[in-house]
């Protein structure tokens, strides 16, 4: 139920909650011969019904959650951030925001202080191709780098997802 896919939730849910509701269906209908009461089967029929209603609230939950910008789990937000001080000419990185974009896709926003004092023109084109080399990695839907002020801390010293 972790999972960014959609698809996957709604499966794994959906086949979770029939195998449940044939247990529950097959007891009901079992107790209804041994005993002759069809108040069993009744019962039984009404349970798969609240299941279904419990099963079907699940993924819309979830899937609400993903919809209005989930952030990441912190190991996510850990591998981003890894992944970002990997990159050439980044010295620290001071600040990341990620949000899931689509199934196992990610958006990320992040604040880095770059390797030297290099003229605008030259650190525009910088944060280009270090947006273009984090996007190549098919979970990055869309990256966005800008420079950090030169005495903002570097992320290292940040104890929460942000």
């Amino acid at each position: 139920m972790q999972t960014s896919d959609p698809t996957l939730r709604a499966v794994f849910a959906e086949d979770t909650a029939a195998l449940i509701g044939l247990v529950i269906a097959g007891i009901g209908i079992g107790l209804h011969q041994i005993t002759g009461n069809a108040a069993w089967d009744a019962m039984g029929s009404i349970l798969v019904g609240i299941l279904l209603a419990i099963v079907a609230f699940v993924p819309i939950d979830r899937n609400r959650r993903f919809l209005t910008g989930e952030p990441g789990s912190r190991a996510l937000w850990q591998a981003v951030v890894d992944r970002i001080e990997e990159l050439p000419g980044v010295a620290s990185v001071n600040f990341v925001r990620i949000e899931f974009a689509g199934p196992k896709q990610i958006y990320v926003v992040a604040s880095v202080d770059l390797v030297g004092d290099a003229v605008e023109s030259s650190i525009a084109r910088t944060l280009r191709r270090l947006e273009r080399e984090l996007e190549t990695n098919k979970a990055v839907v869309d990256a966005v780098l800008t420079v950090a002020e030169p005495d903002e801390g570097d992320i290292g010293d940040v104890n929460q997802v942000t």
